[in-house]
């Protein structure tokens, strides 16, 4: 497995991810996908084997305290085999930041407890919305 920032050779793969977990937002247009996981102040990696890329981590940060986690997605025939750790890893020795703060759905709530950790309330606003 080699772990990799995302170039748009990988962005097909990464696609099909977003896809199959339903995060439809990131599904829907590679080149705002593209713009989403390459803007300023994002690191975005991939795991990759040779058939293809196996997981994605998309992380945002200031450089120097706080990081963001938006994105954690490893496909199903990877999981537990240590890909989304590593993901993590990577992504937060290249941040600079000191922490790094995530939202995340309980089916995940085990993997993450396996990090030295705090446990925060979250919310997702959508400002504007109906």
């Amino acid at each position: 497995m080699q772990y990799e920032p995302i170039e748009r050779r990988h962005l097909a793969g990464v696609m099909e991810l977003f896809k199959a977990e339903g995060w439809l937002a990131y599904a829907e247009d590679p080149e705002t996908t593209w713009r989403a996981l390459t803007a300023p102040g994002a690191i975005a990696l991939v795991a990759v084997e040779e058939d293809g890329v196996a997981g994605v981590v998309h992380m945002l940060t200031d450089g120097a305290i706080q990081a963001f986690m938006p994105v954690l997605i490893v496909a199903p025939d990877h999981r537990r085999k240590g890909v989304g750790r590593r993901l993590i890893e990577e992504a937060f020795s290249r941040s600079g930041a000191k922490q790094v703060d995530l939202s995340t759905d309980e089916d995940a709530y085990e993997f993450y407890r396996t990090f030295k950790h705090g446990e925060l309330k979250s919310f997702r606003l959508f400002p504007g919305a109906d």
